[in-house]
């Protein structure tokens, strides 16, 4: 998960800081920071915090918030540094080729446990009795659209991979719009009557996520979550590219980024923006939005060399795999309120919430910056 791991499998690493502080500012959302925004609008009753706090929530169904866009962006960033690091397998040393391909599919085995680990390690543990085991995760996914990006960059040309990306997109497009299985599907994009329903209920092993009908991360949608790791391969081989031209290259990727948005709205209309579903208008879009953050990144920290904000993303960044499996097995409100428990006490009570947020966050990057200090990177 961690782009070390992706360098790891992929080739010689070719770290951009933008990269890693994109990755960590992605990850400081999922940490809590998106309560601060709530946090907020309740000590000071302004507008602003409670739309902006709206966004922190995943749309009911159809539709997208800021909120939507944080996993595809970590799919995204996963090709980047594939983009950056990586060539066809046939360019490898005959030695290494075996080396790599092994490698590559224990780390998809190792995100796919993992996985199944975080989604247990809110509750009472991973079920005895298979059927109550969560198997489709965040973790899973990411380890799914890696994976097969990466064996699409390995061996498959430039054009090849292009051409997979719009098969991907089209075939899934026509096969919820046009296959019906037992009266799902065929155009239907309900909550109970989307062909993901049919598939996750007959085909995935388990429990689905909080008992719905259809998984989040269910069977058919890790389909086109390979295409937002695609579109971040063909963004990180574009900068590695274009990297001494600093103007052409933000002009390409924000030109690329505006392109994706109007297709993936436009589509929008046709096959509707849908996180869960994740249609392909969902993945035009998330890709867009994606892009256009990774050029204020990149413009920023690696162009214009303000550093110093785009420092402390990084710290998060650089063990994203460790902190995110850490919101679901550490107690991080225990451990705040060990801490600092007093002084959020001592508050006005229209603080407290907003405090206890920053002294969750400022410990979990205390933690962060103390193992990144001493090069300490967890990494599949």
């Amino acid at each position: 998960m961690t782009n070390q791991g992706n360098n790891e499998v992929a080739g010689k690493a070719c770290r951009i800081l933008s990269v890693d502080a994109l990755r960590g500012f992605d990850m400081f959302w999922i940490l809590g920071a998106q309560g601060l925004f709530s946090a907020l609008y309740l000590l000071t009753g302004m507008a602003i915090f409670k739309e902006l706090a709206k966004q922190m929530l995943h749309s009911p169904w159809h539709g997208i918030t800021a909120y939507d866009v944080i996993f595809p962006l970590f799919i995204f960033l996963s090709g980047v540094s594939i983009g950056l690091a990586a060539k066809p397998l046939a360019d490898y040393p005959v030695q290494q080729r075996r080396k790599k391909v092994t490698h590559a599919f224990r780390r998809l085995l190792l995100l796919l446990f993992l996985g199944v680990i975080y989604n247990h390690g809110w509750s009472s543990g991973i079920p005895a009795a298979l059927d109550e085991i969560r198997f489709a995760s965040v973790l899973g996914r990411i380890g799914i659209a890696w994976f097969t990006a990466m064996m699409l960059v390995w061996f498959l040309s430039h054009r090849g991979q292009y051409l997979a990306a719009i098969i991907l997109l089209l075939g899934y497009w026509l096969l919820l719009s046009r296959v019906g299985v037992a009266g799902f599907g065929a155009g239907d994009y309900s909550q109970a009557g989307a062909l993901n329903v049919w598939f996750d209920q007959n085909l995935l092993p388990g429990s689905t996520y909080q008992g719905l009908a259809v998984d989040p991360e269910g069977i058919l949608s890790n389909i086109t979550s390979v295409v937002n790791a695609l579109i971040g391969v063909f963004a990180g081989r574009h900068i590695k590219a274009w990297q001494g031209q600093a103007k052409k290259l933000l002009t390409h990727l924000v030109l690329a980024a505006l392109v994706l948005l109007i297709a993936g709205f436009g589509w929008g209309l046709v096959f509707p923006v849908n996180k869960t579903l994740w249609t392909s208008s969902f993945v035009l879009v998330t890709s867009g939005f994606s892009l256009l953050l990774l050029c204020v990144f990149y413009g920023v920290i690696d162009v214009l060399k303000i550093q110093q904000w785009g420092a402390f993303f990084a710290v998060i960044g650089s063990n994203a795999l460790l902190i995110y499996l850490a919101t679901s097995l550490v107690n991080w409100n225990y451990s705040v309120q060990s801490l600092f428990g007093g002084l959020v006490k001592a508050a006005p009570t229209s603080w407290q919430v907003l405090l206890q947020l920053v002294f969750m966050l400022l410990l979990q990057w205390l933690l962060l910056l103390f193992l990144y200090r001493r090069k300490i990177f967890v990494k599949v």
